[in-house]
């Protein structure tokens, strides 16, 4: 347990500096409320008003959120591996060929939605 005792801490560390960076800039910073601050802010122009449901996202949208999930994913997996590649042998190469496999099922099927592709 004692292993643990610095990761523990410096957790304690960052959500104390989070938590006061939060508190101490609403005590500290400047107060000064108008209109244009309290307006939502999309890219410089007037917003425009939304649907009574909410507005709807393009379905693009949650293609590329799915295909940064997907890189995300692969990279949490990958980097243990090319660390330990040498200890795992034929069982580890085998069960990263079939998670290889997975992920580019994945990224078969963002690029068949047109999720690759940049306008």
């Amino acid at each position: 347990m004692e292993l643990y005792a610095p990761v523990l801490g410096l957790m304690l560390l960052a959500g104390g500096f989070a938590v006061f960076s939060v508190v101490m800039s609403a005590v500290v910073g400047p107060k000064r409320y108008n209109r244009a601050k309290l307006d939502s802010y999309e890219c410089g122009i007037e917003p425009t008003p939304q649907a009574l449901g909410g507005g709807k996202f393009p379905v693009k949208y949650y293609i590329t959120a799915m295909m940064f999930i997907v890189f995300d994913i692969e990279i949490v997996f990958l980097y243990p591996w090319a660390v330990h590649f040498d200890a795992m042998g034929m069982f580890g190469l085998v069960e990263m060929v079939l998670f290889i496999l997975t992920v580019f099922v994945a990224y078969a099927y963002v690029w068949k939605r047109g999720g690759l592709e940049w306008d």
